[in-house]
């Protein structure tokens, strides 16, 4: 009998997903399309240096979905649910004042966590959960009626629950109990055709588009599912040739000469999809929502702590400067020239600084040219090219930029009281309310350093001392 491991469950969940999504939203076909057009093209024009960020395989099966839930109960579930696919929850995402919208939700990602697993499929699904009970967005009698609407659904059924935790604990399922695993799951996140109560919808819809589309419905669905593109500028493009309308600008990191770093999205706005609502005479007539856009993301280099207190200033001093001159440039424009004055313009001096997260490689032919004594640090090796840097991916995401593709698919703005305290989210509350601890990716990241560093002084027989590239 065959048997599917975790990684296996993960590749074709993550399959039939696509699957469905492309069903549902056809244009995201396309965008799938054209970021395998813009990745063939970009390994042709640059070879084996297209692949430093991972194999052209690799990025092509990349996904990574998003999803929106209302309330702990179902976040704990979504966790046992993603658990059977050996995706688990890291890093916190708090997206309630990352734009001038009203986006009223936290969130975490749920994705694998060595490289291997994520070599093997690295599907990720960023899960958002309303802050419903933020008084900035919502008032004493918005909350009351919030809770009892979200306590009364069901997302998940019992039967998909008890398999999840059955694949947990024997990591992977035989065939048939796989199958029916991944039908119940795929469906879990596939768009309702139950009608939607208008007036209730219009109430949320008031406060946040967001808030509607998670709590003034009886389900939730896949959001966006996002193919990783090689060139994001080049996709962009692609796609406004099509005729299909972008988001007005790349989220994230500018394109410059450098280093690519961190992040950058994009995505087509939402479109218009047809949706049944049920008035309050009774009568069900047809509609059109517009929540659900077409995403695409570009990976660059994971940075450190050092390296992302550099990125959050010079973003500050990209909005100081937009600021101060209103118009006279665009914020990639702006973006740019702050980068190339305060970005190392090179992965060899990110390394020797310490802002981005490396494994290393053994250079025999360096070692002998520059002999060893018994002690020495990163910073000497990496010098005497005896370390390679080899750059390790940033597999995670950032809260503005999340907001911003948020905030740029909305209609309308919606309402937030300044006046009030906004509850207090981080990611020790996020572990509560998932039932299981959210990991730092930076914990991560640098336990990938640290495992290449200890395998590099193992085959030089040396003991490493730490220096700034490895903090």
């Amino acid at each position: 009998m065959t048997f599917l491991e975790p990684w296996q469950l993960r590749a074709e969940f993550a399959r039939r997903l696509s699957e469905l999504y492309g069903n549902e939203v056809p244009a995201y076909n396309t965008l799938v399309d054209v970021s395998a057009d813009v990745n063939r093209d970009f390994l042709q024009k640059h070879g084996a240096d297209a692949e430093r960020l991972g194999s052209i395989s690799r990025v092509t099966a990349e996904r990574h979905g998003a999803i929106r839930l209302g309330s702990p109960r179902e976040m704990r579930q979504v966790t046992r649910i993603f658990a059977a696919f050996g995706m688990y929850p890291v890093g916190f995402y708090d997206l309630r004042d990352a734009s001038s919208s009203a986006v009223p939700v936290v969130s975490t990602a749920f994705r694998p966590l060595d490289s291997e697993e994520l070599a093997r499929n690295p599907f990720r699904v960023f899960t958002s959960m309303l802050a419903a009970q933020d008084p900035r967005f919502f008032t004493d009698e918005l909350q009351r009626r919030l809770a009892e609407f979200l306590d009364a659904r069901e997302l998940f059924r019992q039967q998909l629950l008890e398999l999840a935790d059955s694949a947990t604990a024997q990591a992977g399922l035989p065939t048939a109990e796989a199958e029916l695993l991944l039908d119940l799951a795929t469906q879990a996140f596939s768009l309702s055709t139950e009608p939607v109560d208008y007036e209730w919808y219009q109430t949320l819809e008031a406060v946040s588009a967001v808030a509607a589309d998670i709590g003034g419905v009886t389900s939730t669905h896949i959001n966006h599912l996002t193919p990783r593109v090689l060139d994001i500028d080049d996709l962009y493009q692609r796609m406004q040739a099509l005729g299909i309308e972008m988001i007005s600008e790349i989220q994230g990191p500018p394109a410059w000469e450098g280093p690519d770093v961190l992040l950058r999205q994009t995505s087509f706005r939402a479109l218009a999809e047809t949706r049944s609502f049920r008035h309050p005479d009774g009568i069900v007539r047809e509609g059109h929502l517009r929540v659900r856009f077409g995403e695409v993301e570009a990976r660059g280099l994971a940075l450190t702590p050092a390296g992302r207190d550099l990125y959050d200033r010079l973003v500050a001093e990209v909005d100081e400067l937009l600021a101060a001159a209103p118009g006279a440039a665009t914020r990639v424009e702006v973006a740019r020239e702050v980068w190339r004055r305060g970005l190392p313009a090179t992965e060899l001096e990110l390394a020797l600084q310490g802002l981005a997260f490396f494994t290393f490689q053994l250079d025999g032919a360096a070692l002998l040219a520059h002999p060893l004594t018994s002690t020495v640090t990163m910073g000497e090796l990496i010098e005497s090219g005896i370390a390679v840097p080899l750059p390790i991916v940033y597999e995670d995401f950032l809260p503005r930029s999340a907001a911003g593709i948020f905030q740029s698919n909305l209609t309308d703005q919606g309402t937030k009281d300044e006046a009030q305290t906004g509850t207090d989210f981080d990611i020790e509350r996020m572990s509560e309310i998932v039932g299981t601890t959210v990991l730092d990716p930076n914990t991560l990241y640098e336990r990938q350093q640290q495992a290449s560093i200890d395998r590099l002084a193992a085959e030089l027989h040396v003991v490493i001392h730490a220096d700034t590239v490895t903090r």
